[in-house]
């Protein structure tokens, strides 16, 4: 690196955050308050790696706070915390039951992610003015890429990242260019969307994708940028709520020039808001679609695996499921290990405070510091209708992605629907687990270590078929549809897979989208199940509205059905019954593990393996033991359950044969209906936003969240969508 990209670097890095420090409140110490000299590549290299620091300290974006509200909210998922009007996290995660104008802006959950994201922004730009003011830029970006090229590169996708990231949460949100300018006002997020675009592709083939001159997944690369202007691409056509206070001409593109809109929603004249799409988003896709097709045809070093590659290991565990085996490889020991499908991954070291699964991966009731494990309250609950009815029975996504037990103190637990019974309540996400860790850090609350896959080459698969399909090629979004879908099914193949999507045709009632589109919005939905993915595919697809009128249907049926029938039962023939029938017994001693994988063919009758993906540790009482503690109970670990997806009358001759192999009847569905005004208001909230009357009037659903108080203060915005403005 020459003297121009030192000089550069130094009198950026002074000013780069007087853009955002002179009106944001924010608890972190300022760039200029430490001394930035570049003499080398590294160390341009290293203030590019403080801006990835600044986002991945930034946990409210990937695991808790702003985090929360596309978790809990929407038709696929809930939180385990009994519902509140006055608890304004939840009012923002329903889509604001009580109305706008009664939330407290200055107690949403996770508000210190808006001064953050502009923190790292103004590391970006520093890096990125410096490099466009040195007198061979030009020279360093044309050819093939170089280190330089790359770490520029890095920082444009970094910026756009947070942009990104911004607009989907805020809306419009200032914008700044350039290091020193301050963050005033606020700017069309389509313009934002645009400009953030055209940066990424003017930097595209500059950068080294995944497995080229080192460069893995843990950075932003070639792939990552060919997948980003793709996630872009579908915000930017896709439906949103906007403002409708503002100056017209407001909402203009990238160019400067007025857009138009179809509205699907008439304006909601009390919090002047309209939803509705750019008139242009077919453009929009036609441009992406290289870039998708460029990153799933030429991965680089990037593994997408049609079978698992485990096997059936030395214990004998089968393991039948590609999907989870990327969730696996992110349960590292002392280690920085990338999953293979990862296009960009944030990673964690060793107790590095990564929240999953102790915010947002599988339940521990009860738990606590040395608790076997720690605490892990698995707050991001699955609604129960998805889990019986959404999911194919043979589809091996359901059992690794949801589970009906916990672990507590080194042994399984089953869950409850009890919304009194803290870190219990539902069926939680089984993605993240501290048992599936060799040795996981059970001192403290929160350090699994585990890592946030932030792009995988699945997403990458469903974004081009989604782009395929909306432009009405339904054969190649077939193409990649069924490379995602297939492969969790035995011997990769769905035999039912056309009869499926012919079936999605009939989700919604929307006629503008083909069956096709609508199966691949699904497969999304079972693919993503519990990541935070399927509240804003439902925004940008314009299916939010009729999604919460089905959801509020599908609740009501399964509470009406357990009640006058005992069971509720679902179009694949499962059923949800009031009751099962559990015992605890030593799976170790049975089948030699204790933590289970996939249920082995023709196993799906055995109590311990089927549903599989559960269990505990194989060796707390060892975990516990590097740490000078020990289990209380060291063998019955394990929860056989009978009746899960049956329906069985209490007394029965089945029921009473089960009771006298040491089966205990235990409640299930029945406790929906023992809770069931805390399900109404709990459940049902989740998108009690938009009610009934909102859909068939066409009223325009407010989907954003508001700025508070000290942002309106000191940035010269104003808050709209009826939000208050102190």
């Amino acid at each position: 690196m020459n003297k121009f990209l030192n000089i550069a670097l130094v009198s950026a890095f002074a000013l780069c955050a007087t853009g955002c420090e002179d009106y944001l409140d924010t608890n972190s110490p300022s760039i200029s308050d430490r001394e930035f000299v570049f003499s080398s590549e590294e160390s341009a290299r290293g203030a590019l790696n403080y801006g990835y620091e600044l986002l991945r300290a930034n946990r409210n974006i990937h695991s808790v706070g702003i985090y929360w509200s596309p978790i809990w909210g929407s038709d696929m998922e809930g939180l385990q915390d009994a519902y509140s009007d006055g608890d304004t996290g939840q009012q923002e995660k329903g889509f604001y039951p009580t109305g706008t104008s009664a939330v407290n802006i200055n107690g949403l959950q996770g508000w210190e992610v808006f001064g953050d994201l502009y923190k790292t922004i103004g590391v970006c730009n520093a890096l990125i003015d410096s490099f466009e003011s040195l007198p061979n830029f030009n020279e360093l970006m044309s050819g093939e890429p170089n280190s330089l090229s790359d770490i520029y590169g890095q920082s444009v996708a970094l910026r756009a990242t947070c942009y990104f990231e911004l607009c989907r949460y805020y809306g419009d949100v200032p914008m700044v260019e350039h290091a020193g300018e301050s963050a005033k006002g606020i700017k069309s997020r389509f313009a934002i969307y645009d400009w953030c675009v055209s940066k990424l592709k003017y930097v595209e083939p500059h950068m080294y994708r995944v497995g080229e001159n080192g460069v893995r997944a843990d950075v932003m690369n070639r792939n990552y940028v060919q997948g980003l202007i793709g996630r872009i691409a579908l915000f930017n056509s896709g439906y949103c709520t906007r403002r409708t206070d503002l100056d017209a001409g407001f909402y203009v593109d990238g160019d400067g020039e007025v857009l138009s809109f179809d509205d699907l929603c008439v304006e909601d004249t009390q919090n002047k808001a309209v939803y509705g799409r750019r008139a242009d988003w077919r453009n929009i896709l036609e441009e992406a679609r290289p870039y998708l097709e460029a990153c799933a045809q030429q991965p680089g070093g990037i593994q997408f695996y049609l079978s698992d590659p485990r096997g059936t290991d030395s214990q004998g565990r089968v393991y039948n499921c590609p999907s989870q085996y990327m969730f696996n490889q992110m349960h590292k020991d002392n280690s920085i290990d990338i999953a293979d499908e990862s296009v960009y991954e944030i990673p964690f070291m060793y107790n590095g405070g990564a929240d999953r699964p102790g915010y947002i991966g599988r339940a521990a009731p009860q738990g606590g510091n040395y608790g076997a494990p720690c605490a892990a309250c698995g707050q991001n609950r699955i609604q129960p209708h998805v889990y019986y009815g959404w999911f194919d029975p043979d589809d091996a996504r359901r059992d690794a992605s949801c589970c009906v037990t916990g672990s507590n103190g080194g042994a399984e637990v089953l869950l409850t629907f009890d919304c009194g019974a803290w870190g219990s309540q539902g069926i939680t996400c089984n993605k993240w687990d501290w048992n599936r860790m060799k040795k996981p850090d059970t001192a403290t609350y929160g350090n699994s270590a585990i890592n946030v896959s932030y792009m995988r080459m699945a997403d990458v698969y469903l974004m081009l078929a989604e782009v395929y399909a909306a432009l009405g090629q339904d054969g190649q979004a077939k193409t990649w549809l069924q490379k995602v879908h297939n492969r969790n099914f035995p011997g990769g193949v769905d035999s039912k897979l056309d009869a499926w999507i012919a079936a999605c045709g009939n989700e919604f009632k929307s006629t503008e989208w083909s069956a096709m589109y609508k199966a691949v919005i699904k497969e999304r939905a079972l693919e993503f199940v519990g990541e935070g993915v399927r509240r804003f595919d439902l925004i940008r697809t314009g299916f939010l509205p009729e999604a919460a009128v089905n959801n509020r249907r599908d609740m009501t049926k399964v509470l009406q059905d357990i009640q006058s029938k005992g069971y509720a039962e679902f179009e694949n023939g499962n059923q949800l019954p009031a009751y099962v029938w559990v015992k605890t017994v030593d799976s170790r001693a049975m089948n030699g593990y204790r933590l289970t994988a996939g249920t082995p063919a023709g196993q799906e009758d055995d109590p311990v393996l089927y549903p599989g993906w559960r269990g505990v540790h194989d060796d707390w009482d060892g975990v516990l033991g590097s740490f000078g503690y020990s289990l209380v109970n060291k063998t019955l670990t394990n929860v056989a359950i009978k009746g899960l997806f049956e329906y069985v009358a209490p007394g029965s001759s089945q029921a009473q044969a089960w009771e006298a192999e040491g089966y205990v009847m235990t409640n299930w569905g029945i406790d929906l209906i023992k809770d069931e005004k805390n399900w109404e208001t709990h459940a049902y909230k989740v998108l009690a936003g938009i009610t009934d009357a909102d859909y068939q009037a066409r009223k325009s659903p407010v989907t954003v969240r508001p700025f508070r108080y000290q942002d309106l203060l000191n940035s010269g915005m104003t808050n709209g969508y009826g939000f208050r403005q102190e």
